[in-house]
């Protein structure tokens, strides 16, 4: 993580309750399915947050797995590990471009300083998660791993009805529209009447 200092107050507040929503179980399979999809050639990190933060934060791993996902054009040119700065934040902001173009929502994405500085770890969870559902989904042959790992999102149930089905359907009246029979005002009273003197 990076070195600035501790925290006080509602920063530290603030911090925790992002640090709590940190999931080590979840951890466990994201290791384990980018070391299936990558190969043994990206290793393991040592179990806990900073171990994962550390493993991932120069951006080559997230390269290395985002490439494994696309079988034709590789979005990812270099997937070299560097000790500059600005070097690892470019090659995971190109992560985040090409999980983009692979289909993770904007919200489920994370910032490169989420990652790089270690401010919420749970969001990048989140951001993997999303891309391991993704590739289940996607059935491409190109996901190596356990398909009870990640949920299968929501498919598209497009459904053509013909015109005759569509003209038979504005003639229906539903049960939830309710009903006006009986209604009226009779017998009503809203206070006394106004008095004109």
């Amino acid at each position: 993580m990076a070195n600035k200092g501790p925290s006080y107050g509602m920063s530290r507040q603030v911090q925790e309750k992002i640090d709590s929503k940190y999931d080590p179980e979840l951890e466990l399979i994201l290791v384990e399915w980018i070391s299936r999809q990558c190969g043994s050639g990206v290793g393991k990190p040592e179990a806990g947050k900073t171990g994962f933060q550390a493993w991932l934060k120069d951006g080559s791993v997230l390269g290395e797995l985002i490439n494994s996902l696309f079988p034709d054009n590789k979005p990812v040119k270099k997937t070299q590990g560097s000790t500059m700065a600005f070097k690892q934040m470019e090659q995971i902001s190109q992560f985040l471009s090409a999980a983009e173009l692979y289909g993770v929502t904007k919200t489920d994405m994370f910032q490169t300083v989420d990652l790089w500085e270690g401010k919420d770890l749970a969001a990048v969870q989140r951001t993997l998660s999303a891309l391991g559902s993704l590739a289940v989904t996607k059935d491409e042959g190109t996901y190596n791993g356990d398909p009870n790992w990640f949920f299968k999102k929501a498919q598209e149930n497009k459904r053509d009805f013909s015109d005759d089905q569509l003209k038979a359907g504005k003639n229906v009246i539903g049960l939830q529209m309710g009903s006006n029979k009986g209604a009226s005002q009779e017998g009503m009273s809203y206070g006394r009447p106004r008095q004109i003197l």
